[in-house]
């Protein structure tokens, strides 16, 4: 199970069904993103690609000898574009590719617009999601709740995505979902009904164990978006921000012109594929090695050029040669800019809080050392307000909790009203009264295992204790010992075997911590293919605009003491 792959061929297929000659590749704002994540420009171009627009483009030349191959998603404002185009058509053929299921109605209004016959192919491809890596997608969709419930239009865009994972991958799934979630249940009957509805497209060879569906929510685990990471991919878009591969660095300091935006593909970059799950300290190591290797095919400045055999070298190796001197600068640059800003924040100090307070079970010991990190004025306000946030989780309903004097403590520090408020939204959010598993599950202090990170000075004794609620839940699943009173099927089939293929869906939004958590339970568990969605990828900015946008009220009662039809594929 390959989500990454699945949309590589789907994109492939497109481009060879079209034939030889020129092409132009017409795509919407969400199909751009989705090539874009697995085909680089220069791959597309080998293929005889030559020109990339936007439907919706209103400047676009007419060029009769170009083929059009147009890959969109579904919606009324795509075919209302592409019955203007077919009216005025500037291309000579058009091979159009939806993105999901196109209604019969649709089809024949475009076919009522191709008046001069210029349509050679209309087809289902289903890549209707986000491949970030083999094993993850995302739908980029974020504020998927209003309160406890769907925001329909993003009910309907995650039904689609998920049903195009499926159709890309080849399942059809029995389904479970998280009872405590109104909208898990939502989701499950809502895909369930399209797979009723298109049953010929869902009728794939049977398996002796039939794949698994699982639904999950954000709600259930609101301590882990909330973590500083201290893995490579994850410790990138905690503290900069990863958006469909791409890092903004245009506020490094000193930062060159043509670093101001990078690119971090596991597709196409080899020091990224090997590294983004190692520790921060294994990674200065790495960077260390890449950058003597670097230094060792470094064409030597008096270098004579004096033969043929010379020349010809030179020129045979300086493409491989410019492409690492690209790669080492760049994660240079990024690795320089985390290890800036772990020093300026002092997250070192913050994360072993962090650490202390979602695993372990030392009330007077967590609260003198949030109370003295929120004195320290290295530490941000997000940080200041995260450390809150995490003792409200983790001490709602302590006998001794002192949350007013936190709150108090932000106050001092200047924190806004917004991320206070924050607080109590958060404790709403993910709180007791609403997680529907034991989220804390405190260690023996003997059992816990500090794992120090080596290798790059400053980095030593930040240990990562903290394991998401998803690695017990796919534990259980794939032990067969996940509880149906909790995780109940749909329908009245049950699994009678331990499950092989298992797609899990986060409402609200997966985490790369989480993302590293399936990965290695696919190189630790043989026989189990494990992949895994959500409707976003967080980061804590990004989880706490997803607690803001749902608008779940604080219960004034409950709250904290102190906190204010045709050809298809």
């Amino acid at each position: 199970m390959n989500v990454g792959l699945a949309v590589k061929q789907y994109v492939g297929k497109m481009i060879e069904e079209s034939g030889p000659g020129m092409k132009v590749l017409l795509m919407d704002r969400e199909t751009t993103s989705i090539i874009s994540m697995v085909y680089t420009q220069s791959e597309i171009l080998q293929k005889e690609v030559y020109l990339f627009e936007r439907i919706e483009s209103t400047n676009r030349e007419t060029m009769k000898h170009l083929k059009a191959i147009c890959f969109l998603r579904p919606t009324k404002e795509n075919v209302e574009y592409l019955i203007q185009e077919l009216r005025r058509p500037k291309y000579g053929l058009f091979f159009i590719y939806f993105s999901n299921v196109i209604s019969k109605s649709d089809i024949k209004t475009l076919a009522e617009a191709d008046e001069q016959e210029v349509v050679s192919e209309v087809q289902e491809f289903y890549g209707d999601f986000i491949a970030i890596s083999p094993h993850v997608f995302s739908l980029n969709l974020n504020g998927c709740a209003q309160g406890r419930n769907w925001n329909p239009a993003h009910l309907a865009r995650t039904t689609q995505g998920l049903t195009a994972v499926l159709l890309s991958l080849k399942k059809c799934p029995m389904i479970r979902y998280q009872l405590s979630s109104e909208m898990a249940k939502r989701l499950a009957e809502s895909v369930k009904q399209i797979i009723t509805k298109e049953y010929e497209l869902f009728d794939f060879r049977r398996t002796e164990v039939p794949p698994l569906l699982l639904i999950l929510d954000r709600s259930d685990d609101a301590i882990t978006p909330l973590l500083n990471q201290w893995t490579y991919q994850a410790m990138v878009h905690e503290l900069l921000g990863i958006h469909n591969n791409r890092i903004d660095l245009s506020r490094v300091p000193t930062i060159s012109r043509d670093l101001k935006e990078v690119v971090l593909s596991a597709e196409n970059d080899e020091f990224y594929t090997n590294n983004m799950y190692l520790n921060f300290g294994e990674i200065g190591t790495n960077i260390r090695n890449l950058m003597e290797d670097f230094q060792k095919k470094k064409p030597k400045a008096q270098q004579k050029l004096e033969s043929i055999s010379d020349m010809k070298a030179f020129v045979e190796n300086y493409p491989q040669f410019k492409k690492m001197s690209g790669t080492v600068s760049k994660h240079v640059t990024v690795v320089g800019e985390l290890s800036r800003l772990v020093s300026e924040h002092h997250l070192m100090g913050v994360s072993e809080v962090e650490q202390e307070l979602a695993c372990q079970n030392d009330h007077s010991s967590a609260l003198q050392n949030v109370r003295k990190l929120l004195q320290d004025p290295k530490v941000t306000d997000l940080d200041a307000v995260r450390l809150v946030m995490l003792y409200a989780l983790r001490y709602e309903r302590h006998s001794n909790s002192n949350l007013a004097s936190l709150m108090e403590a932000l106050t001092r520090k200047g924190v806004s009203e917004k991320y206070k408020r924050l607080v109590s939204a958060v404790v709403e959010y993910g709180g007791k009264r609403i997680r529907g598993s034991d989220l804390v599950t405190p260690k023996d202090a003997v059992a816990i295992t500090k794992q120090f990170f080596k290798g790059l000075k400053g980095i030593e004794n930040v240990y990562t204790q903290h394991q998401p609620l998803l690695q017990d839940t796919l534990d259980q699943l794939i032990k067969g010992k996940l509880r149906d009173s909790q995780y109940p099927y749909l329908g009245p089939n049950t699994l009678r075997d331990r499950p092989q293929d298992i797609i899990v869906f986060i409402i609200g939004g997966g985490t790369y911590e989480e993302a590293q958590t399936v990965y290695n339970l696919n190189r630790l568990s043989p026989g189990v293919r494990v992949v895994m969605g959500g409707t976003t990828i967080h980061n804590t900015k990004s989880f706490l605009e997803e607690v803001a946008a749902s608008g779940i009220p604080s219960r004034a009662s409950e709250r904290p003491h102190g906190v204010t039809r045709l050809s298809r594929r």
